[in-house]
């Protein structure tokens, strides 16, 4: 990589951290929100998948835009609604009030992450992108190492309110960075895509049979993560007997994990093949969902084990999935392919969220029962993944045994 190069994968990286974190505070805090703000599980899970909702429905509607700007401008006309919305999330008094923030954020913050993937498609070719990923993945587990302990220890001191001022704050140093450095990024412009109708190019989008299959495989890999994440903190606190103060420990330590296998699963998912990465993730994070699921009182070493454990196998699915993913599109529909994606993944993870409140209940103690269901429905879903994933490996270069195809991408230059 060219210095330049290095420098973007810092910035994607440090900009998803933002994304991320904001996304992910939620949960955590709702072993501390539920009481506070006197709602049911039901409500909080409706609360988690409202900005998932209205990010789904913004990234359709940006799809057919996607590929007419420059994707630098375009980064930042959104992650300057973000950061207004998450600003608002930490002034809401409500419910209703954090409710309506929650989808004013999700329609800027939804199409942030396809932005992010369709800039790293267009700069690195395909035996890299693995690496890359991994290394911007690392945001998910910074967000458990410095993001999510930080906000959960000022949410105790100074109540929920207090983590998405700090994302605010945050937010604020990773825009001025975007202005100051990042350069255009205008490669998939050629050929007069600023002058195509804009809702053609999004039918022609989601009508290709190739990405079809790719936007399905894409929705049913949401649901895992949607699932559980929602409940863990509480599933957590009352389930398995771990103190609230302890938490920022296990996000911290599940964090420093996955900060390490994170780009070394991106490695061995360009060396040792993306599908067997996957398939790899997919029977570790199976078993250890189970298991998970299943657990009652347990000492904190173990929990933090098997946390860490389950986010190895969410990353092994992860990287090397999207990895294949990116080879699908073409440069020209790379912005809407990754726009429609990233909004059925979001929806899809809103419908699960949804589904998750209303299978699990309340138990005497604040207790979560019928946790155990989720971890089946989980692991159904995910075999069913693997087979869908097998589909779309034949449709990418790496399949065949082909070098990959590598459109050719702007000089980018040292700074």
């Amino acid at each position: 990589m060219s210095r330049y190069q290095k420098f973007v994968v810092a910035l994607l990286a440090f900009l998803q951290f933002t994304v991320i974190l904001d996304f992910m505070t939620l949960s955590p805090l709702g072993a501390t929100l539920m009481p506070a703000l006197h709602i049911t599980p039901t409500q909080f899970g409706f609360a988690v998948s409202a900005y998932a909702f209205s990010a789904g429905t913004s990234g359709l509607l940006a799809a057919g835009f996607a590929d007419r700007f420059d994707r630098k401008r375009f980064l930042l006309f959104f992650y300057a609604g973000f950061v207004i919305g998450t600003l608002f999330c930490g002034l809401a008094p409500t419910y209703p009030l954090l409710v309506a923030a929650r989808m004013f954020t999700g329609v800027f913050g939804g199409v942030l992450g396809s932005i992010v993937f369709a800039i790293t498609t267009d700069l690195f070719p395909f035996e890299m992108r693995g690496r890359v990923m991994g290394f911007v993945q690392t945001a998910f587990a910074a967000s458990q190492v410095l993001g999510i302990p930080v906000g959960l220890y000022l949410a105790n001191i100074w109540g929920w309110h207090a983590p998405f001022l700090m994302i605010v704050v945050v937010s604020l140093a990773v825009g001025v960075a975007i202005v100051l450095y990042l350069k255009p990024i205008e490669g998939h412009l050629v050929g007069g895509a600023r002058s195509g109708n804009p809702f053609r190019h999004l039918i022609a989008t989601v009508t290709k049979p190739r990405h079809i299959q790719a936007f399905g495989t894409t929705a049913l890999l949401a649901t895992g993560g949607f699932m559980l994440m929602p409940f863990g903190s509480a599933f957590t606190v009352h389930n398995l007997g771990i103190a609230i103060e302890r938490l920022p420990l296990i996000y911290l330590i599940t964090g420093f994990c996955t900060i390490f296998t994170g780009p070394l699963i991106g490695r061995a998912s360009d060396r040792v093949g993306k599908y067997r990465t996957f398939v790899f993730g997919t029977a570790l994070g199976v078993a250890v969902v189970i298991l998970y699921t299943h657990l009652g009182t347990t000492p904190l070493p173990i929990v933090v084990l098997v946390n860490a454990t389950m986010f190895v196998g969410i990353f092994s699915r992860m990287i090397p999935a999207q990895a294949l993913m990116s080879a699908i599109p073409e440069p020209r529909e790379r912005g809407a392919f990754m726009s429609v994606s990233s909004s059925l993944q979001q929806i899809s993870g809103g419908i699960a969220s949804v589904l998750a409140g209303l299978i699990v209940s309340e138990g005497p103690g604040g207790a979560i029962v019928h946790f155990e269901q989720l971890g089946y429905v989980v692991a159904g879903s995910s075999l069913i993944t693997l087979f869908m994933m097998n589909r779309i490996r034949k449709l990418v270069p790496e399949a065949a045994g082909k070098p990959a195809v590598v459109v050719a991408a702007p000089a980018i230059p040292e700074i």
